[in-house]
């Protein structure tokens, strides 16, 4: 125990601090390659099935407007029942009337009612034609949620592939990343993900190349280079931000 606390107490030098930062940077560099090597197959993936769930939305909806079609048209139908019924009725009393007021009466109830039958029948056909084009635009769209389901299946499988053959290697990287990250203190540790984070192409530390920062290859003066060579402090670049090392110390020949 006391072995661990003297380790998490250990202060580290400015020069250590750069040397864990650039190994860092090497390992998240590698992680990047294999998300770059998946290319944009994770997206693919995801807008698929945002497509197929939004697709069978929309197929859900218009079966429930079949139904709501089917309803209406069963209501019109029984209107028609109810108005044959009601014009036997009224045809038999005609037998039976005393006066023309009366037989006027029963015969523009027969006409009312025939106009109401007319009229559910016009409401039937209109139904049926929704029901129809509804039909029809299931089928449509169910070719097309069949085609993206298809396309869904091959764009998981290509990613799975890819997946299970960097898989193994990515822990790997990940594993020695997150020891490494231990070793940063949690204030520097902020500052490289936020700066790696902004950078185009994920690089938070980089040696110079040329007399010239190595990530945004502006031109970093003499005296500057001779503090970076020195490792006293952690110094940044004053055109992209990002922490220069000397070449010797990321490995690198001159």
């Amino acid at each position: 125990m006391a072995t661990d606390k003297n380790a998490a107490e250990k202060e580290y030098t400015v020069e250590e601090k750069l040397s864990t930062l650039y190994q860092l940077q090497t390992m998240m560099t590698e992680i990047d390659k294999i998300k770059t090597l998946r290319g944009e197959l994770p997206l693919e993936v995801q807008d698929l099935e945002d497509e197929i769930a939004g697709l069978e939305t929309r197929l859900y909806n218009y079966q429930a407007d079949i139904k709501d079609y089917e309803g209406a048209v069963v209501e019109q139908k029984n209107k028609i029942t109810d108005s044959t019924a009601l014009i036997e009725r009224y045809k038999s009393q005609l037998d039976n009337v005393r006066n023309n007021r009366e037989f006027d009466n029963l015969s523009k109830e027969i006409e009312f009612q025939g106009l109401e039958m007319e009229f559910s029948e016009k409401k039937i056909r209109e139904f049926t034609e929704a029901i129809a084009r509804k039909n029809e635009e299931i089928a449509q769209l169910t070719e097309i949620l069949d085609g993206r389901k298809a396309d869904l299946v091959q764009k998981r499988g290509e990613l799975e592939e890819i997946v299970s053959e960097t898989k193994q290697e990515e822990e790997k990287l990940r594993e020695k990343a997150k020891k490494l990250e231990s070793m940063v203190e949690s204030r520097l540790l902020t500052a490289f993900k936020r700066i790696r984070k902004g950078a185009r192409n994920g690089l938070a530390v980089v040696y110079i190349q040329r007399d010239a920062c190595g990530g945004c290859f502006n031109k970093i003066p003499p005296q500057k280079q001779m503090d970076i060579k020195l490792r006293k402090k952690i110094i940044v670049c004053e055109y992209c931000g990002r922490i220069m090392i000397d070449p010797e110390l990321a490995g690198v020949e001159e």
